[in-house]
């Protein structure tokens, strides 16, 4: 009698500790868009934002999560001190980088408006949309320090506060405030100033891909800005300009001779998509699929960022092809 007693307590331990096991996964699940998206902001790297947030799993299953009393908070801690972390071996990387590099594109499909969208996502969760992690954005974070992408990241676009910014970057709350401050004169400097609505965005975009798609150099001209810059990354794999090139009439035939070339293939198909909150272009010549963000300053293009190289793509939904450009009701 004593074994079977023994037996069932034990069975029942297992059975409980199972139980728990799946409730704190459940519960992790539920917090993974916000961590994936928090190590995005701060890695520009989708890959390396999962890697981050899997290794904040496997710590979570080792440690007792009875004694955790805000599991976000945790995992926020967590997640910030492993993408702070892994931002020194990535800068590293990147300087051995053939040609530029630009962040990983979000690229969404989703039909609706923005406010229609962020009505279906829990309210503390609206700072991870990507409306607060635009390609400019991350393309200026890659020009400050590990500590001080990570203050501005976590404070500035996630909402937290300096004393939980200092916990993740091992400073006082001072000295977060200091480097967040830096950030954010950085940010300012390297942003639009005057960026346009979503619903002028999308229309300057239409404009440029009207003129793109017949190879319309007087077209383009007329929606860029004199010194606008186009940055392309192939990563060494595919072909990619080394150099970014600057300057309207420059980038206006360089993209009108992209085009021509693409028709006399008897190739290419693309479409509108949302890349990284703004409307952006997905492009495949027939070889290569093509990921096109713009920055969109005093009613012109400043700045466009073509990511091609494939490594980069993964993640690009299987509709992005063919879809309209969303306007905001």
């Amino acid at each position: 009698a004593g074994d079977g007693a023994r037996e069932a307590a034990g069975a029942d331990a297992r059975a409980a500790a199972a139980a728990g096991a799946d409730t704190l996964a459940r519960r992790f699940e539920r917090e993974r868009p916000y961590l994936r998206r928090l190590a995005y902001g701060t890695l520009g790297s989708f890959a390396e934002a999962d890697d981050v947030v899997q290794e904040a799993w496997l710590r979570l299953q080792r440690v007792d999560a009875a004694t955790i009393e805000d599991l976000r908070a945790w995992l926020t801690t967590v997640v910030g001190r492993l993408a702070l972390d892994a931002l020194g071996s990535a800068r590293a990387r990147r300087e051995r980088y053939v040609g530029p590099w630009l962040p990983e594109p979000s690229v969404d499909t989703v039909a609706g408006s923005a406010a229609s969208r962020a009505d279906a996502v829990d309210p503390a969760d609206r700072v991870t949309l990507d409306e607060q992690v635009t390609t400019a954005l991350l393309v200026v974070l890659e020009r400050l320090s590990p500590a001080e992408r990570t203050a501005f990241v976590l404070h500035d676009v996630f909402g937290l506060g300096f004393p939980e910014v200092a916990e993740v970057v091992g400073r006082t709350p001072a000295a977060v405030r200091q480097l967040a401050a830096r950030a954010r004169r950085h940010v300012d400097d390297g942003t639009p100033r005057f960026p346009a609505s979503r619903e002028q965005h999308a229309e300057i975009v239409a404009a440029f891909a009207a003129a793109w798609q017949v190879g319309d150099v007087d077209g383009l001209v007329g929606v860029l800005d004199p010194e606008v810059v186009l940055t392309s990354d192939g990563g060494g794999v595919v072909s990619a300009a080394r150099h970014p090139i600057a300057g309207s009439e420059r980038v206006a035939k360089v993209l009108a001779g992209f085009a021509r070339v693409s028709l006399a293939l008897g190739a290419g198909r693309g479409g509108f998509a949302e890349v990284n909150g703004r409307t952006g272009l997905v492009f495949d010549d027939g070889r290569v699929m093509s990921v096109i963000s713009f920055t969109v300053d005093r009613g012109r293009i400043v700045a466009i960022d073509i990511v091609r190289n494939p490594q980069k793509l993964r993640h690009v939904p299987a509709d992005a092809l063919g879809t309209p450009p969303e306007q905001e009701r």
